[in-house]
């Protein structure tokens, strides 16, 4: 691994989103695709090569000479732990088999009734409350939680629990005590629910589980408390912030938002959510890899132990996967981005992701006419502060 003393004076990954055009990804990365695609910086005190054009970070991600076990982002949560997000083949596509039949198309669809249930009874709940309200409290952060919960079988009436760990592990701010103590607290919670999942066994991922895989010996509890760490955090982090920085996209793009509210046809739905996933590419910094031997990328020599980090947001945004990319267009086949990484590792929920966003955000605009801003756009606090971007809140009227 790359020594921290190597990271001083180096610009800081991922760079601020620029005040002026929030939405868009930090400036300077055009630079830096423009200059080659990988630039040397400092990766949480650490040198490490930003891969920024989009040929180089599919590239990368598919790449056996690179690897995702990656010292510095792995989580300690006790001995015997694995992490399948952290872990190459083929230990992590048998993890990741245990797990995907709960995330699979078809598990999906039928889950698409009940999120839209959810998505009416949070307007509701909204809507009775009164104009105006903040979407990210009402409505972005309860709709994706609901479901992981539902999903995984945990109490949703733990959820405030889970979202104040989350802020913390999210923080670029945290240090690594605080993040420490947070994952603690959240792996001794898993522990225990473990538990009672075996003695009262359900039909939710975390029992599955245990009961097909733990009882077998096939992994620990410990694994299984990890992975249940990452997808609890995952599975309502990234959407929520999707939803609530997905609307405001539209409600400065009002054509595509009537689009949107004025269609029945799913396609068009679908292909307006890859596109604003391409456009927002949310994730900015939790995508690592490191080295395993020397290797060109991009005509750049990359030593062997040497970390990188995949500059998502500017691949996406790269010229070379699609044309005009500054611009927000519903109507393009925005699919092959990597909003959701690429390869092997690409993000185990997507499919239900895609389906909430797919739900939420046509519920929301049809159901409340007239949605609007409730401040002046440079009132609203943006998540350059967290490793998954969006923003604190959104005050919104109808």
């Amino acid at each position: 691994m790359t020594d921290t003393d190597d990271a001083i004076g180096l610009p800081e990954f991922p760079a601020d989103r620029d005040a002026r055009c929030p939405l868009a990804p930090a400036p300077e990365y055009r630079e830096w695709r423009e200059m080659g695609g990988l630039r040397r910086v400092n990766f949480r005190g650490h040198a490490a090569w930003a891969v920024s054009r989009y040929e180089d970070v599919t590239a990368a991600m598919t790449d056996p000479r690179i690897s995702a076990e990656v010292p510095i982002q792995q989580i300690s949560m006790g001995p015997g732990a694995q992490m399948f997000p952290r872990m190459d083949d083929p230990e992590h596509a048998r993890l990741r088999r245990m797990l995907t039949k709960d995330f699979t198309v078809k598990r999906v669809q039928a889950m698409r009734p009940r999120v839209e249930e959810m998505a009416n009874e949070c307007i509701d709940t909204m809507v009775a409350s009164g104009s105006p309200a903040d979407l990210v409290q009402a409505y972005a952060l309860p709709i994706p939680s609901l479901v992981i919960s539902m999903l995984l079988g945990v109490p949703y009436d733990d959820h405030a629990f889970f979202q104040d760990i989350t802020s913390v592990l999210m923080s670029r701010t945290a240090t690594d005590e605080e993040r420490q103590k947070a994952r603690g607290s959240l792996f001794v919670y898993l522990l225990d629910l473990i538990g009672k999942k075996e003695r009262e066994p359900d039909d939710a991922l975390i029992s599955r589980v245990a009961r097909e895989h733990l009882q077998e010996g096939q992994l620990s509890r410990e694994t299984l408390a990890v992975n249940g760490f990452i997808l609890l955090n995952a599975g309502h982090e990234t959407t929520a912030n999707m939803i609530a920085l997905g609307t405001l996209t539209l409600l400065e793009n009002p054509d595509a938002l009537a689009r949107i509210r004025d269609t029945d046809d799913p396609k068009v739905v679908s292909a307006a959510v890859e596109e604003l996933l391409r456009h927002l590419t949310i994730v900015h910094s939790l995508v690592t890899r490191v080295a395993k031997e020397d290797i060109e990328i991009g005509g750049q020599l990359v030593r062997a132990g040497d970390l990188l980090v995949m500059n998502l947001s500017a691949a996406n945004w790269d010229p070379g996967f699609v044309s005009d990319p500054d611009r927000l267009d519903i109507e393009r086949d925005a699919r092959g981005h990597v909003a959701f990484g690429h390869g092997v590792h690409q993000c185990l929920g997507q499919v239900l992701a895609r389906a909430e966003l797919e739900i939420a955000l046509p519920v929301l605009l049809r159901r409340l006419p007239g949605l609007r801003l409730a401040v002046p756009p440079e009132e609203i606090r943006f998540r350059n502060d967290m490793s998954v971007y969006g923003v604190h809140a959104l005050p919104i009227a109808w």
